[in-house]
This record gives structure tokens, C-alpha cells and sequence, in this order.
């Protein structure tokens, strides 16, 4: 596992894979099955995996959130850079900065809290958390309101952030106001596209963001990473050929549930079980499975195709 700070330099060679957390049926962790994903993931080329939403760490026990940071350290290959989140209540984050410090994560993911927030009180919170985890921040910025782009620059010129997962939904990604304002007071390649492949392009390209996350990348690791290598040397033809590939399963993901989709799809797809979701979440209904299944089916086989 690489302890070295995330840099810019890591995004640009590595899409930042989302995997879920794969459990057996009585919810404890499965770690025969997460080291199969990571080792799919690795084969394909990714070093950068970050356990967040997609893993469900919202709902995760206190009692559970050692192991679940002491198994990710263990299944990581050595060149790997793997990220945890914390969160999302103050509270949780305090609680979890004491477990942090005993590991050697070179940054963690703060998860967005929707409601009952200010944007000075995130920003408070943040440095808060930064301090008692001994570790620099991801910041995850999903919705707006949240924090303000002022507030992202001072915590970035105080040295607390590894780097911001910009992850705002637009009906049309190239107009998005409060991202204008971020990459004039942030540097643009410390922020990720966080919403997958479908904005990713317009992310890079328009707004020169340094790189971007994706869920889907859990299936066809080879072709996401084609895909980022495609925008960086400018070819958005391909990338956007690449990207379609991904549309039909993205598709169900948007019209479902991401989460729940993507936990499906990597179980779907024959690369590793995933199990139950834990609660407050719950697995897809059996009737959306065919039509998953299917999808996540195909883009492996592209996946696949993309390797020979």
C-alpha cells in the first residue's frame, strides 16, 4: 500500500475506483471477495481506490470500522494508493479520527452530511478532523450549499486537503456556476470528477479537472483507464467511444440507485459475490437483476475485448 500523499501526478495515471464493500449473508466482511475486486481492479491498471459511498461506509458500526481499515490495508497490492472515508456526522468523524491515527492511510475521505449544516461549520469541521486524524483531507462536495468555494480555498491554502471530489449532478455538466468559481480559487488539478465516466469528459476537457472517480470502473477496469489515458492526450473522439460503453449499465444506475446498482453489477458480472448491503441501504429488487446482470455482462466482455 502506497503511504505517500495523494498528488496530481496519481490522478492523471489512475482513474479513482469506488468499489463496494462485499459482505457475506450474515453482513460480516467478506475479505476473500474484496481482494478479488481489488485484484481485478489492479490487473486493469488502477492504483487509486477509494471506499466510500459505493462501499457503504454511511452505515458502518464504530465497533466495525477498524477492521474494515485494517482489511483494506492488507488487500491492497504495494504500488496501490487506497483511501477510506470517515463520516458524515461530527461525531462519527471524531470517533473514527482515534482509529485513523493508528493506521498509515495518507488521506481520508470526509462523506458529505445533506442538512442540518453551514458551510463555516463544514469548514470547522473539517480542520477539526483533520487535526484528531493526523491525516489530510478528501473533500466530497455533492450537492450545493455544502461549502462554499472560499471556504474550499482557505482549508486547501492551510495544507488540510489531499485533493476535492467534485461530484455536483447538472443537466448539462459544462454549466455549472459554482465549479467556475472553484477552479479560480482552488488548483483545477486537485479536483476530481467524481460522477463517473458520463461527465468526466466535459470535466477534464472543459474545465481541466485532474482526473475522475468512476463506479463502473469496478467492472471494465481496462477501459476506464483507456478512457483517462484517451483525455490525456487529448483524443475525445475515443474517450467518448469509450465512454458509451459504459451508458447502458450508467443508465440503470441513474434510473435505480448507483449504489445498489454497482453492488449488484460487480456480483452480476461473476468478478467477486457482494452480498447484503448493509442497512440503511438494500440490495436491487430480484426483478432489476436480469436486466444489471446483463449490462454489467457486456462491459465486461468490452473490458475484455480492450485487453486483447
Amino acid at each position: 500500500m502506497i503511504t505517500t500523499l495523494l498528488t496530481p501526478t496519481h490522478l492523471a495515471t489512475s482513474v479513482m475506483a469506488v468499489p463496494p464493500l462485499s459482505r457475506r449473508p450474515d453482513c460480516t466482511l467478506d475479505e476473500e471477495a474484496n481482494e478479488r475486486i481489488v485484484r481485478h481492479l489492479e490487473a486493469g491498471g488502477v492504483r487509486l481506490l477509494l471506499y466510500g459511498g459505493n462501499a457503504n461506509l454511511y452505515h458502518v458500526p464504530l465497533p466495525e470500522y477498524e477492521a474494515i481499515l485494517a482489511m483494506l490495508a492488507r488487500i491492497v497490492g504495494p504500488v496501490t494508493l487506497v483511501i477510506p472515508s470517515a463520516g458524515p456526522s461530527y461525531g462519527m468523524l471524531l470517533d473514527q479520527a482515534k482509529i485513523i491515527r493508528r493506521f498509515a492511510f495518507p488521506t481520508v475521505m470526509v462523506l458529505p452530511q445533506q442538512g442540518i449544516t453551514t458551510s463555516v461549520g463544514v469548514a470547522t469541521g473539517i480542520r477539526r478532523f483533520v487535526e484528531a486524524a493526523g491525516v489530510p483531507a478528501l473533500l466530497y462536495i455533492k450537492h450545493d450549499g455544502f461549502i462554499e468555494p472560499e471556504e474550499v480555498a482557505a482549508l486547501d491554502r492551510d495544507g488540510l486537503l489531499s485533493g476535492i471530489k467534485y461530484a455536483t449532478v447538472r443537466s448539462d455538466a459544462s454549466v455549472d456556476p459554482y465549479l467556475r468559481r472553484l477552479v479560480e480559487v482552488v488548483d483545477r488539478g486537485r479536483i476530481i470528477s467524481g460522477i463517473g465516466e458520463q461527465p468526466a469528459i466535459i470535466h477534464i476537457r472543459d474545465f481541466e479537472l485532474g482526473g475522475f472517480t468512476s463506479g463502473c470502473v469496478c467492472v471494465a477496469p481496462r477501459l476506464s483507464q483507456q478512457m483517462l489515458a484517451a483525455m490525456r492526450r487529448g483524443a475525445w473522439e475515443e474517450a467518448e467511444r469509450i465512454r458509451s460503453l459504459f451508458r447502458p449499465l450508467e443508465d440503470l444506475r441513474n434510473r435505480i440507485n448507483p449504489i445498489r446498482v454497482l453492488h449488484r453489477a460487480v456480483a452480476g458480472a461473476g468478478i467477486a459475490p457482494t452480498g447484503p448491503l448493509l442497512p440503511l441501504l438494500s440490495n436491487v429488487d430480484p426483478h432489476e437483476e436480469p436486466a444489471i446482470d446483463a449490462a454489467a455482462a457486456a462491459l465486461l466482455a468490452a473490458d475484455r475485448a480492450a485487453l486483447a
